[in-house]
């Protein structure tokens, strides 16, 4: 199969395999690669821009071992480290947000997950941000029973966040301490009880060209309404801390794959944005990115409320 075969089956929503992806992406050359992803984007893309913002909630001292993270317990960042922010922070933040015309708003804690006591809290957490403002609300909260979801949803929950992070291959030699089954258990238990669902995770973790297209099929099985593409920002003091940051035509590229394979989904970026030129940024949106966060991340830079919703109005989209 050669690229415009490729394509033109994505358009016509026959079945794609991981083979038929990885033999295009090694007989292909970089700019062939990266129009058709246009091609792909542009055929199926919303003309709305889609952006949402995060509060980082509870920040560090996190049991988990995943060894590109600034905020495990682990490795020696000098992370800021506190506990959950309460309501009145969490309904702030919600504000300036809406101000900003953001129209989705995340709670993200650090941790595996959540106490019953932490659930309660977050549970009425929701409830005041949904009397205070009108964004949908989205929480990426570790690892979550069904019970706890239900009661999240109750209390105005609409989307939950779970990252896989990269393939399932590569995830088991990054982190020890939970698996991509039980994220995928998290991700199921939400879908049952109606949520949307946002999944992403990182490139430039030393995944191959297989294990890219693993992840991108993963990701497909699960049907997200959002794919977070986080780039690589080496954090000092954890494992990955001395990791180059990828070619510009390898995040290209990995944008590409993603999009070949999950052509209808919106490619949302996330961390490592800041690290890129703005004309890296927007050949990134040319070959398939077409949602961001705004405002503050987590412990990386994010962009601007102002730089990515022109970035997106630059390349013909409404924000």
């Amino acid at each position: 199969m050669v690229i415009r075969e490729l394509e033109k089956a994505i358009l016509a929503g026959a079945e794609i395999t991981p083979a038929d992806v990885l033999s295009v992406w090694r007989s292909s050359s970089h700019e062939d690669l990266w129009e058709a992803a246009h091609r792909v984007t542009e055929h199926f893309k919303a003309d709305h821009f889609d952006f949402c913002a995060i509060i980082n909630a509870r920040s560090g001292k996190c049991s988990e071992n995943c060894k590109w993270c600034a905020q495990s317990a682990h490795w020696k960042t000098g992370c800021e480290t506190y506990g959950f922010v309460g309501a009145a922070k969490c309904v702030a933040e919600a504000k300036k947000a809406e101000a900003n015309g953001v129209g989705r708003i995340a709670i993200v804690t650090s941790g595996r997950g959540q106490t019953p006591q932490q659930v309660d809290e977050i549970c009425a957490t929701l409830e005041e941000m949904r009397k205070n403002c009108k964004l949908s609300l989205c929480a990426s909260l570790g690892l979550v029973s069904r019970d706890d979801l239900a009661k999240l949803k109750a209390s105005g929950l609409q989307r939950i966040h779970c990252n896989l992070e990269t393939a399932p291959t590569r995830f088991k030699t990054l982190c020890t301490t939970h698996t991509t089954e039980e994220k995928l258990a998290t991700i199921r238990a939400a879908r049952e009880l109606g949520y949307e669902v946002c999944s992403g995770g990182i490139i430039g973790m030393g995944e191959t060209d297989e294990e890219l297209v693993e992840f991108g099929f993963v990701l497909k099985s699960i049907s997200p309404d959002s794919i977070p593409v986080n780039i690589l920002h080496a954090i000092p003091g954890t494992p990955l801390g001395d990791t180059p940051r990828l070619s510009i035509e390898r995040i290209l590229d990995s944008i590409a794959i993603l999009r070949l394979i999950n052509p209808k989904t919106p490619l949302r970026f996330a961390g490592g944005r800041r690290d890129l030129t703005d004309k890296e940024a927007a050949k990134c949106v040319y070959v398939g990115i077409n949602a961001g966060i705004q405002g503050p991340l987590l412990t990386t830079p994010g962009s601007d409320y102002a730089d990515d919703r022109q970035l997106a109005k630059d390349a013909g989209y409404r924000t």
